[in-house]
C-alpha cells in the first residue's frame, strides 16, 4: 500500500483520468446520438449498457497489454505503406464511424427514415423496440472497441503500472455515466447541436482513417474545431430565446 502515499502515482492517475475523459468525449456524443433514436424508457438502460462495454472493452485490452502491443507490428505492406493490426482496427472504425454520422446526418436533415415496419399489435411493437436497442447496442460496441483501443495504447505510453491504468479508466468511465445523459438530453432538445455533434464525428472518423494510414491528426485540432462552433451555436441559441421571448410578451 505504500505506493498510494506516492505522489508521482496520484499524479499518473489525475493526468490519464483527465486524459480518458477528453478521449472519452467522442463515444459520448455517439452513444447520445444513437440512444436518442431510442424511446424514452429505454434510453437510460442503453446508455448505461453502452458505457459498460465501453469500460469492459478498455479493461480487457489493458490486460491484454502484449497482445494490444503487437497490433502495432507489421502484418503487410500496401504500395509502400506498412498495414498493422492496429491500423485495420482504425480504417475499418474510422470508415464505419464515417457511415453512421453521414447517415445520421441524412436522417436528421432530410427526416426520410423509418425505423422499421408499422407495428400491427403491442407484441411487434415491444418486438420491434427491442430489436432496435439490441441494433444500436451492437453499434455502440463495435465502436466501443475503436476508441478503447486508441485510449489504451495512449495509456500505456504515459503509466507503467497497470492498477493506476484500470482505476483512471473505471474513474473516467463513472464520469462519462454521469455526464452522458444530460449532454445526451441537450442534444436532443437542440437539433441544430446534433448535426454539429454528427459532423464532429464524421471529423473524428476521417482522422481514425487518416491515422490507419501514419497521418497523424491531432484531436486537439477537431476539440477545437468543434468547441467554437458550439460557442457560436449557443450564441445562436440564445438570441433565439431572447427572441421568442420578445414575441410572446408582444
Amino acid at each position: 500500500m505504500e505506493f498510494l502515499l506516492d505522489p508521482n502515482v496520484w499524479i499518473a492517475f489525475g493526468m490519464l483520468t483527465a486524459l480518458e475523459i477528453v478521449l472519452g468525449v467522442d463515444n459520448i456524443i455517439f452513444i447520445s446520438i444513437l440512444v436518442g433514436r431510442l424511446p424514452p424508457e429505454q434510453r437510460d438502460l442503453a446508455r448505461r449498457l453502452g458505457l459498460g462495454f465501453a469500460m469492459i472493452s478498455r479493461l480487457a485490452l489493458l490486460f491484454s497489454l502484449s497482445w494490444v502491443m503487437g497490433l502495432t507490428e507489421t502484418l503487410f505492406t500496401v504500395v509502400g505503406q506498412d498495414i498493422s493490426g492496429r491500423d485495420l482496427v482504425l480504417l475499418l472504425g474510422g470508415l464505419f464511424l464515417l457511415y453512421k454520422a453521414s447517415h445520421e446526418i441524412f436522417v436528421e436533415v432530410e427526416a426520410r427514415e423509418q425505423d422499421g415496419p408499422p407495428a400491427t399489435s403491442p407484441e411487434a411493437l415491444a418486438a420491434a423496440k427491442r430489436g432496435m436497442m439490441w441494433s444500436i447496442i451492437g453499434q455502440i460496441a463495435v465502436i466501443d472497441i475503436v476508441f478503447s483501443l486508441d485510449s489504451v495504447i495512449t495509456a500505456v505510453g504515459m503509466v507503467d503500472q497497470i492498477g493506476v491504468m484500470v482505476a483512471a479508466v473505471v474513474t473516467s468511465v463513472g464520469v462519462m455515466l454521469v455526464a452522458a445523459k444530460p449532454i445526451g438530453d441537450f442534444v436532443d432538445a437542440h437539433p441544430s447541436v446534433k448535426v454539429l455533434a454528427l459532423a464532429f464525428l464524421v471529423m473524428v472518423g476521417m482522422a481514425l482513417t487518416a491515422e490507419a494510414f501514419e497521418a497523424h491528426v491531432p484531436k486537439g485540432y477537431i476539440y477545437a474545431a468543434m468547441a467554437f462552433s458550439l460557442v457560436v451555436e449557443a450564441l445562436n441559441i440564445r438570441a433565439r430565446k431572447k427572441r421568442l421571448a420578445k414575441e410572446a410578451v408582444a
